[in-house]
Parts: structure tokens; sequence; C-alpha cells
């Protein structure tokens, strides 16, 4: 089913780590001409397959992915450039009479494009990135907070200094540009009729899925991607191999841990990571629609949407 109107109807898909994102976008695509746009910071690197739980080849046929394999690990994808290339993705999917899904966990993915936000288009520096993380290193992580401090007060209010990688990036910003980067971000919502639904379940039920995703991910041959990926020169100390999974694992073949350790704690990491989730996503919790998914089947919400793509009319009620 296609359907056409002035206003681009975007669904987007969020919540934690393996609540049922990609399951429910796949249950759509059965019932209306659908594709997707991921909002993953992690499976946007190649070669970077089981721990980023991209979607498999059989599924790609079903529900076709933009944003995914965009970068190798040692290469940077900004903000500014994601924004830039998932808005023309949208754009295109629209166009061509499809519904597109917007799936992925990656709050401040979501949020910038959602609401809109402008970012600056200032490409990665790696000698002053290097300055700054030397400074860090040696004097700790509040003399970053205190140099953004005082050349932008708004964005230091709002910046952790201990989130060193987005200090350093409004530092650089300012570096490059001479204004503070608070001044250079602006919002403006993208004139799309979007439904935003959130997909939670219980805690507990949460964290036994996460685990036994992760014996899946070893059983599928997590510990041989991550060797492959240090075999041919993506080094530990890249972003991308901070990833869950790739940094525990890594750690194992380098003689730090044992193998059950290290499983270990990737799945205690991911409860952490989970809860980080969730503080982004309450930020955002007055435009999203949250469904329980022990009270809500996909089926049913595949349907909802599929009604949505035909006359922009939300549903069904969220619990609670």
């Amino acid at each position: 089913m296609k359907y056409h109107d002035r206003a681009t109807r975007l669904v987007a898909i969020v919540g934690p780590t393996a609540v049922g994102k990609t399951a429910l976008a796949l249950e759509i695509a059965g019932c209306v001409l659908a594709e997707a746009v991921s909002a993953d910071s992690r499976q946007i690197y190649r070669y970077m397959d089981i721990g980023t739980a991209k979607v498999r080849a059989e599924e790609l046929e079903i529900l076709p992915h933009h944003m995914v394999d965009v970068v190798d690990p040692d290469e940077t994808l900004t903000l500014a450039q994601y924004l830039e290339d998932a808005k023309r993705a949208i754009a295109d999917i629209a166009a061509r009479g499809k519904l597109p899904l917007l799936v992925g966990g990656t709050g401040l993915y979501v949020r910038a494009l959602l609401e809109g936000w402008t970012v600056p288009r200032v490409p990665p520096d790696s000698s002053f990135r290097a300055r700054m993380k030397q400074l860090a290193r040696a004097e700790g992580h509040e003399v970053l907070g205190a140099m953004l401090a005082a050349v932008d007060p708004e964005a230091a209010e709002r910046i952790d200094s201990r989130n060193v990688r987005r200090v350093i990036r409004a530092l650089e910003v300012y570096q490059a540009t001479g204004r503070p980067i608070s001044q250079l971000q602006r919002k403006v919502p993208p004139s799309w009729d979007v439904w935003t639904i959130g997909l939670t379940c219980p805690r507990e039920l949460l964290y036994q899925r996460i685990d036994a995703r992760v014996d899946q991910m070893m059983a599928q041959g997590l510990l041989d991607e991550v060797r492959w990926l240090l075999e041919h020169g993506y080094g530990r100390d890249l972003p991308a191999m901070s990833g869950l999974g790739y940094q525990q694992l890594a750690s194992h073949l380098a003689g730090e841990m044992a193998l059950p350790d290290a499983i270990e704690q990737i799945k205690r990491d991911t409860h952490s990571f989970v809860r980080k989730q969730y503080n982004w996503f309450r930020l955002s919790a007055d435009w999203i629609d949250w469904y329980d998914v022990t009270q809500v089947d996909h089926a049913s919400l595949a349907s909802e949407v599929c009604a949505f793509a035909r006359t922009g009319e939300h549903g069904p009620e969220p619990e609670g």
C-alpha cells in the first residue's frame, strides 16, 4: 500500500536496547510499504555487524535500511552529517510513496532529527582533540569544563564535564569558528507529521532479554568479529571500538580478563547503558507515546501504524 500526502508522515520507533524495535518495524513492513532509517550510532560502522545487532540480509529484503554501514570503524560521522543524510533518506523514501520509519535507540540522533537541531558542520580536528585528551588525562576533565565555561557558559551548563568527548567537541567548534556552539545550535522543527512510538517493558524482563541477546551474539561469533577488527588494524582506542561488546572482548583478547568475565561485563555494562537510554528519552517524554510490549503486541500496534500511514491519525492510546 502506498500513501500520498503533502505532509511527509514519519513513524519513529525508539526505546532501549533489546526491547523489540526492529521486530515492530518488520511487522509494520508487512502491511505498508516502508523503509527504515537507522537511529543507531553503532550501526553506522562497517564490519561491526553482530555486536551492533544489525538486521540480517533476509530482513533487509523485507525492510530496506538507510544509515547503516556508512563509515569504516576508523572514520568519523559527525552529527551534522548524520542529520543531513538521514533527512535526505527520509525525503527520498516519502517521495517514492513509502512510509519512512526512524528506528533506533540513540537518543541524540532521534532528538536532533525530530526537534530539528541545526548543528555546525565543523570537521574533526584530530590534532586539537589529541591535545585536549592529553590535557584531560594530565589535569582531569574539570579543566576542560572550566575552559568551556569561559567561552560558552550555556554549553558548559548543558554538558556534563565528565563527558569529555562532548566537551572537546564544543571547544573544537569554538576553536574553529570563534563562536560558541550554543549560538550555532538552534532548532527548526521539520514539517513532517510524526508519530513517535516508545517501546518499553519491565526492567527485569528487559535485563533478561539483554542477557539472552549477548549469549546469542557470542554464539553467532562476536568474539571472532572483534578479533577480525583488531587484526585488520582497528585499534582499541577508536571510538567505534568502545562500543558494548567490542571493548570488553578486546580486553579479553589482550589477556586482561577471562572470557566468562568479559561476557558478564558486557551484560552489566549493557544494563547500565539502558538506564542512560531511558534518561535520554525522559527528556523527550512529551512527544513520545510509550507502549509496554508486555501489554501491546506488535501486530496490533503495526496495524495502527498502517492506519496512521493512510489517515494521519495516531493510536492506540498508550498504556498508563
